[in-house]
């Protein structure tokens, strides 16, 4: 049976920071679950940089039904986590079985993606105190405020933690997990 990847996220999340690491790694031969708040039709938005606009654009993006609630997720079940960005993790960082389940693959240093604005969830359960990190670039002082060194680099990686700043930067990103991942659970 291939290794169990979980991504969280929830409503507002970016379309592309789900759904392709969500194609990526089911193409690898992992097996993916979407957790979310609730059992769902999630309503994702598509974030997009406009010439004038001093900061990204928002547009509805994809649906997409989640697989679990969060109170339905075992950790243990998982080999890694994925943590997509959007405006979804600004909300989701104060749901109390979302930080359990983060703080428990953090606990047993199992391999952790984060993309744009996933890091404030992760900060929320302090789990970025002492690491080197990356995350949209307009977080660099929440990241430091989280204890983390701030890198502006398409990818960061800090033993299992793999962070990257936004969609841009997808490939760098998953190349750096699937290589974190394949060394800590291959598929066979």
């Amino acid at each position: 049976m291939a290794p169990k990847i979980l991504i969280v996220t929830g409503d507002a999340a970016e379309s592309l920071e789900v759904l392709y690491p969500y194609q990526r790694l089911r193409e690898e031969g992992y097996e993916v679950d979407i957790a979310a708040p609730t059992r769902k039709k999630l309503r994702f938005v598509v974030h997009d940089f406009e010439p004038g606009f001093d900061t990204y654009t928002e547009k509805p993006g994809y649906t997409w039904p989640a697989d679990l609630a969060f109170a339905e997720v075992d950790p243990g079940q998982y080999a890694a986590l994925v943590i997509p960005g959007g405006r979804a993790p600004e909300y989701l960082r104060g749901d109390g079985e979302l930080r359990k389940i983060v703080k428990a693959f953090f606990d047993t240093d199992k391999p952790i993606a984060q993309i744009c604005h996933g890091p404030l969830l992760t900060a929320s359960v302090d789990g970025l105190r002492g690491r080197r990190v990356t995350a949209y670039p307009a977080l660099e002082p929440d990241m430091q405020a989280a204890g983390a060194t701030f890198q502006d680099a398409e990818a960061v990686v800090d033993g299992t933690l793999v962070s990257s700043r936004a969609w841009p930067d997808h490939s760098a990103w998953m190349r750096e997990f699937l290589t974190v991942l394949r060394a800590k659970a291959p598929v066979s």
